[in-house]
C-alpha cells in the first residue's frame, strides 16, 4: 500500500490524477471473492480514490502452468490517469 501511495504522490506532483484502477489477480487457490470488497477499499484508501473507482477481479489459470498447478500467482493492474 505504501508503494501505491508513493506512486500516487509522484503522479500528483506531475500534475496527473488517477481516474480509475482495474486489477486482476490470477491464482488457482485460495478463492478470494470474499476478500475483494476489503481489497478494493484498501487500494482506494492508498490512492485517495472512491471505492467505485477501483475494480478487483479474480480468475484462475484453468489448471495450466505453474499458476494452475498452485505454485504461484500473478496480478495485473491498469490505471487510467489524466492531466
Amino acid at each position: 500500500m505504501s508503494f501505491l501511495a508513493a506512486t500516487r504522490e509522484l503522479l500528483v506532483a506531475g500534475g496527473y490524477r488517477i481516474v480509475n484502477v482495474d486489477t486482476t489477480v490470477v491464482l488457482q487457490s485460495p478463492k478470494i471473492a470474499s476478500h475483494v470488497p476489503a481489497m478494493r477499499q484498501e487500494i482506494a484508501k492508498a490512492l485517495n480514490l472512491g471505492v467505485d473507482q477501483v475494480s478487483v477481479k479474480a480468475t484462475t489459470n484453468e489448471g495450466l502452468g505453474s499458476i494452475g498447478a498452485g505454485e504461484g500467482c500473478a496480478a495485473y493492474a491498469v490505471a487510467t490517469i489524466e492531466k
